[in-house]
């Protein structure tokens, strides 16, 4: 797909503080390297920009000719991001999580610091474009100093701008006159106007517009080259957290947790908005577009955008409700239903009368209706949920007056055809919190009979999952069911549930 961005006078001032003079069309792209930068090898080529600190629901109030150009021509999705106790909303658990395409209990960064960080394990999506293919030409400028010395480390080229003016200039002189396959450029100007007067100030109004013109440097620089019309670019933009209207992050407010990913390319709908990327997904999608195929073993967190898919649970989201006792929650959300979707049922049979409504029973919600009824209790380490997601919360469900007993609900999967050879294979992903008295059953029943358990969890488990069992004899069919009980202690959430046959 290629991007035609718009540009105005702001973006000619930024162009003018090149720190090299760019090349003219008939000599950019040509050379065998360019300033240390080896030759690019792929027709693909992919453009991620980070903006540190850039609250996406504050773009509505700006002129970002150039970001808004990106998200007509491509896809926007919002998401929110983890909070304490996975990490605190920080610059460096942030940008590890794009650029490993994992989570911080996986990655270990905390905080600015990066102590303990385990990328030898999971490296940044460069490194590993590198090993797996050494002659793909990688760049990363930032100005954060950390984006080149800890997060990025495996890049044929790093330079640290003297700030985000130089940032773009470089940049933007590497993409005009070198050959860069894959290049990562970092902003920092927004996150300061955040800290130093709000997300609701002009001042960060105006840092946003700042950087939307810089944008346009990178846009024009690759729009200009020679080879362009022959080469498969996909542009992604995206944040590392947000910012509170009075200033600040690293807390578990909506405001402090907000992303997003906005992409241009191949299979990204011109105008359209999804709900269920994450910043995570950004390392393997840019590795799928360059030709790397997203091995198993290395467990990431995120997955190819294009590879992505609705569950029968995403089916939900234009059912969803506003709030009923859950009077924390604004009644513009819209984010609940107890209602299944098709073929699935929730059996209550066991469960007591009352409590609150919005979690009576299994219930299914959205990441930003479900967090907001109780901040700082674990439930924004739900990361691994993507757009809606099935819930059972005996916390909450316990602060209204109900019948006698423990909450204790069961989610009953569709039936599903036995394959030939005997062998299911389940997977779905799960967070388990425990506080208190609870259990969480994972259990099969074979045409109809007697549920079986396949698996149980009595710690608190945080993970894709992945089961296996052998169909016995006779049996043609079988469903799911995941079974929760809890005496005023915390939740259980399933999703992406998948049977491969």
């Amino acid at each position: 797909m290629r991007i035609r961005p718009s540009l105005g006078t702001a973006l000619a001032a930024v162009l003018a503080v090149s720190v090299l003079p760019l090349a003219t069309a008939a000599t950019a792209a040509t050379t065998s390297a360019h300033n240390g930068l080896p030759d690019g090898t792929r027709q693909q080529k992919t453009l991620v920009i980070g903006i540190d600190g850039a609250a996406i629901s504050t773009f509505g109030s700006s002129t970002l000719p150039n970001i808004k150009g990106v998200m007509a021509r491509g896809t926007t999705a919002r998401s929110d991001l983890y909070a304490s106790p996975m990490a605190p909303t920080l610059s460096g658990p942030g940008w590890s999580s794009v650029a490993t395409g994992v989570w911080p209990d996986k990655h270990l960064v905390r905080d600015n610091s990066f102590g303990g960080a385990d990328f030898a394990r999971y490296p940044d999506y460069q490194s590993r474009l590198e090993s797996v293919n050494p002659a793909v030409s990688t760049l990363v400028v930032g100005t954060w100093e950390s984006i080149t010395s800890a997060v990025f480390t495996g890049a044929d080229v790093r330079r640290t701008g003297a700030g985000d003016d130089d940032t773009a200039a470089t940049a933007a002189d590497y993409l005009t006159r070198g050959n860069p396959d894959s290049t990562f450029v970092h902003f920092d100007d927004v996150d300061h106007a955040g800290h130093d007067h709000g997300a609701a100030s002009p001042e960060y109004r105006a840092a946003l517009e700042a950087v939307d013109a810089r944008i346009g440097t990178l846009l024009q620089a690759v729009t200009s080259r020679p080879t362009y019309e022959d080469e498969d670019w996909l542009i992604m933009i995206t944040a590392d957290h947000g910012h509170t209207a009075a200033g600040g992050h690293g807390g578990d407010s909506l405001q402090e947790r907000e992303t997003f990913v906005i992409a241009e390319g191949a299979g990204h709908a011109p105008g359209s908005v999804r709900y269920d990327v994450k910043v995570t997904d950004i390392a393997p999608t840019v590795l799928d577009h360059e030709g790397v195929r997203v091995a198993p073993e290395w467990a990431l967190d995120g997955k190819p955008v294009r590879s992505l898919g609705a569950d029968a649970f995403d089916g939900l989201r234009s059912r969803l409700k506003s709030r009923v006792d859950e009077t924390a929650i604004p009644r513009s959300t819209k984010g609940w239903t107890t209602s299944a979707p098709s073929g699935w049922q929730i059996d209550n049979s066991a469960l007591p009368t009352g409590g609150v409504t919005e979690w009576r029973g299994w219930s299914f919600a959205t990441d930003e209706f479900w967090t907001a009824s109780e901040r700082g209790q674990g439930r924004e380490t739900n990361v691994r949920a993507r757009n809606v997601f099935a819930v059972a919360d005996s916390d909450e469900w316990d602060d209204k007056e109900h019948g006698a007993g423990p909450f204790d609900s069961t989610l009953v999967s569709p039936a599903h055809a036995v394959p030939a050879d005997r062998t299911v294979t389940i997977r779905y992903v799960t967070d388990y919190k425990v506080d208190g008295p609870q259990t969480g059953d994972v259990l099969i029943s074979w045409n109809g009979g007697t549920p079986q358990l396949l698996k149980s969890y009595r710690s608190d488990v945080n993970q894709a999952e992945e089961l296996s069992v052998t169909a016995p004899q006779g049996a043609t069919d079988f469903r799911l069911r995941f079974r929760y009980t809890g005496t005023n202690s915390a939740f259980w959430t399933v999703d992406q549930v998948e049977v491969d046959g």
